[in-house]
């Protein structure tokens, strides 16, 4: 049965968060001379740490309660604070499912966590047979699954048996959900107590500059996460940024399409070039795909100043290509053509 406190850090469950001057009061009327701010300027005053008029707004086009919602600077600021509110260092681990986002990796090992990464299959699903013995560990704290997976591109299947099985707290990060056609898991968020659905404004958004990430889960894992977060942890621009954009749903739907269209486009033309083999089947923004000498071809585009993503450590032979404008990807093609290996 899931028990949140036995998952919890023994330190984070009697911490007492920093209480900010905006904490205490959170009006806009008033003299404030309350936050050591100076007193002139167009960004002397602090932003709201509660980032309460972006979550009222996110809370609208999720169709979830804005107690339900955490902001952070960008996904890797949240991915940080689990480990820091689950993970004890040197005792605790972690799992993922290889090759996945990078960043996983890094955090656990700035925490001394110890992340165990198991390869997914063929088709680059969850092998079950190998992961399903390792839910019953003692000290296994935290699952991240990145659905839709990055490099791979396609989305995760079966994720009902591991939020069913583990015990422990399991991390869904959806920053590509928005250009799937899958339905994302934040319907589940009441039924399973264990579950974080992370997503982000990088993607689809547009906003990759903004640094604005999103954690959905229940109000009980919401309160550890603020216990933990950095008092000021978005700045006014970017819950500007931010709330700017989800208010123009028509242009997010614009230019979705368009990148979703030109993803079709880009796919048929690269599978007409005699250096590209496959491409795998992609929920996302980007493709993943195999050819004949990804390192020779990956720097033979530098030089033609087309940057793509050299993954072939990860998956063998393969470049990740980012869908671009048709500008853009048009110029991919160019440079491809005119490679000879």
């Amino acid at each position: 049965m899931f028990n949140l406190e036995k998952l919890v850090r023994k330190n984070i469950l009697e911490l007492k968060p920093y209480s900010s001057a905006r904490d205490e009061f959170s009006g806009k009327e008033g003299v404030f001379l309350d936050a050591n701010e100076n007193p002139f300027g167009d960004l002397n005053r602090y932003p709201d740490p509660q980032q309460k008029a972006l979550k009222n707004k996110l809370s609208e086009i999720k169709g979830i309660s804005a107690e339900q919602i955490f902001i952070g600077n960008g996904s890797d600021e949240i991915i940080d604070i689990l480990f820091r509110v689950f993970c004890n260092p040197g005792r605790d681990e972690a799992l993922t499912f290889s090759p996945t986002y990078g960043m996983y990796e890094v955090s656990a090992a700035i925490n001394e966590i110890e992340l165990i990464k198991i390869p997914l299959n063929d088709q680059f699903q969850i092998d079950f047979e190998a992961a399903e013995p390792l839910f019953d560990l003692a000290n296994l704290k935290l699952i991240f699954i990145c659905s839709p997976n990055n490099p791979t591109g396609n989305t995760i299947r079966d994720l009902d048996r591991v939020l069913a099985n583990f015990k422990g707290i399991v991390v869904i990060d959806e920053a590509y959900i928005d250009f799937s056609e899958n339905e994302s898991y934040l319907s589940q968020i009441e039924k399973y107590p264990n579950l974080i659905v992370l997503q982000t404004l990088s993607k689809a958004w547009g906003l990759a500059a903004a640094r604005v990430g999103v954690a959905y889960t229940n109000t009980k894992i919401i309160a550890l996460l603020n216990k933990v977060k950095p008092p000021y942890n978005i700045s006014q621009l970017n819950q500007q940024a931010a709330s700017q954009a989800i208010g123009d749903r028509e242009v997010f739907e614009q230019q979705k399409a368009l990148i979703l269209a030109q993803k079709e486009i880009l796919q048929t033309q690269l599978l007409a070039l005699p250096t590209v083999k496959k491409i795998y089947p992609s929920d996302t923004n980007f493709l993943l795909v195999e050819v004949n000498d990804a390192d020779k071809i990956y720097e033979e585009l530098v030089k033609k100043q087309v940057i793509t993503r050299n993954r072939n450590k990860e998956v063998a032979n393969c470049i990740r290509i980012t869908v671009g404008n048709p500008e853009e990807n048009q110029q991919l093609i160019r440079a491809f053509q005119s490679i000879t290996i």
